[in-house]
């Protein structure tokens, strides 16, 4: 995510704290909260994705994602 857009949060955030935001503020908050929740969880995955779990015996195994029942 840009920085630029970290930075637009980050001041409504602080916005909301002292006054309240308008209808189109608070929908562009939701938005870019969510884009960088969303590119959050991308890079987890992706480092998760690259990630071994070596056993007491030296043995490598992929870090597998758990079954969702």
């Amino acid at each position: 995510m840009e920085q630029k857009k970290i930075d637009r949060i980050n001041e409504l955030a602080r916005k909301s704290k002292t006054v309240e935001l308008t209808d189109a503020e608070k929908e562009e908050q939701a938005v870019l909260r969510r884009e960088y929740i969303d590119s959050f969880k991308r890079s987890l995955t992706s480092q998760l994705d690259n990630m071994y779990i070596v056993d007491e015996k030296g043995n490598k195994k992929k870090v597998e994602r758990k079954n969702e029942q």
